[in-house]
């Protein structure tokens, strides 16, 4: 039988995917993310609200950007240790392929729209996987340091004065795996943008970006984790580095440092929840009720007063307003804001859920050399 969204919420202490039988949600609950500014504007949007709904224990993980290995991991081990984990896109679809991340109705398990549309039309094409449940818009930039620009140059508003070290000296701060770097390097060799996955699907291609990458190794500095190329920007350490937009935002409006956007060549991603499979019955009831809340229509508009995030539902755009505190519009700082979106290239999730384990072996060895 389907469960209608109302009928899930209030049968969320008894029932869980599958039909089976809970006796009661767990009473704590360990939620994986990016962590930063990200994570704060979850702790605000989502978390704090729920605990305080529910009386529930949150313990919050910041190890997103291993996610995959370390489900893969603990599936093996037998001993999943996370409830909800916030992945990209790509990753989700991994995950999912691989029997890891659990499958989701966005019709049973996701909240309605305040005007009934169902969570499959209003969250659309962004439900890119079955097993994958979309928060965010995001992109991935490049900010730079306004007072590092060298005299007499204009300020670097296009993806290839990234590889300019000539007219752009200074260190550059990259993340250490090849997506989005790989896709750059392409671009700034001379690959035409519809082009680009086709040409890096080959052997020949994925040599052609790393040696663009070889010309400016030697002025990267390497970075895992999003809170990385802010610091390095603060503290003068890079003349410009690649991050997430709403990162970029923090330094930039909350610290007020002498930091600017560059949205030239931004690549838009999609960010969202996975449950991962192998869950005791009441935390995947606990889980399946703390995501339908946190995804609902108001706490995706909500995420947007602390961080610039597109949300992931239509029904919340509307909702976006001011920050919480400084009081500034966010609108303009969304990466699909017309003005800061006119160049952007978009992320092919398929392409790197097919590659990302050979191209990322291929990356590595070139890193050691």
């Amino acid at each position: 039988m389907k469960l209608t969204n109302a009928l899930l919420a209030t049968t969320a202490l008894t029932f869980v995917a599958g039909g089976s039988v809970a006796e009661e949600m767990a009473d704590k609950m360990t939620i994986v993310s990016w962590g930063g500014a990200y994570s704060a504007s979850q702790q605000n949007a989502y978390h704090e609200p729920y605990m305080e709904k529910t009386g529930v224990e949150i313990i919050n993980d910041e190890s997103s950007n291993e996610a995959v290995a370390k489900l893969r991991a603990m599936n093996e081990a037998d001993n999943i240790t996370w409830d909800v984990v916030d992945v990209v896109a790509a990753d989700a679809l991994r995950l999912c392929d691989e029997g890891l991340a659990m499958e989701i109705d966005p019709d049973e398990m996701l909240a309605d729209a305040p005007d009934g549309t169902p969570a499959s039309e209003d969250f659309g094409d962004l439900l890119v996987g079955d097993c994958f449940i979309p928060q965010i818009v995001y992109s991935t930039t490049f900010g730079y340091r306004t007072d590092m620009v060298p005299e007499g140059a204009e300020a670097p508003n296009d993806i290839c004065d990234v590889f300019d070290t000539e007219t752009y000296p200074g260190k550059r701060s990259l993340e250490k795996r090849p997506i989005n770097n790989m896709e750059w390097a392409l671009l700034c060799d001379g690959v035409a943008k519809d082009e680009v996955y086709d040409v890096l699907a080959t052997a020949e291609g994925q040599d052609q970006a790393l040696a663009k990458l070889d010309e400016i190794k030697d002025d990267v500095v390497w970075w895992s984790a999003g809170a990385d190329t802010p610091q390095l920007l603060a503290d003068g350490e890079v003349f410009m580095g690649s991050t997430y937009n709403g990162r970029l935002f923090s330094v930039i409006e909350e610290q007020d440092q002498p930091v600017a956007m560059m949205w030239d060549a931004q690549v838009f991603d999609l960010d969202g929840w996975i449950i991962p499979v192998g869950l005791s019955d009441e935390r995947k009831a606990r889980a399946l009720d703390y995501i339908m809340f946190a995804t609902d229509t108001q706490r995706l508009a909500d995420q947007a007063k602390y961080i610039s995030y597109g949300p992931a539902r239509k029904s919340s755009a509307p909702l976006v307003g001011k920050h919480a505190d400084l009081g500034i519009d966010m609108a303009p700082h969304m990466p699909t804001d017309p003005d800061n979106a006119k160049n952007t290239f978009l992320y092919n999730y398929e392409f790197w859920a097919d590659y990302r384990d050979d191209i990322d072996a291929k990356f590595q060895a070139w890193l050691a050399q």
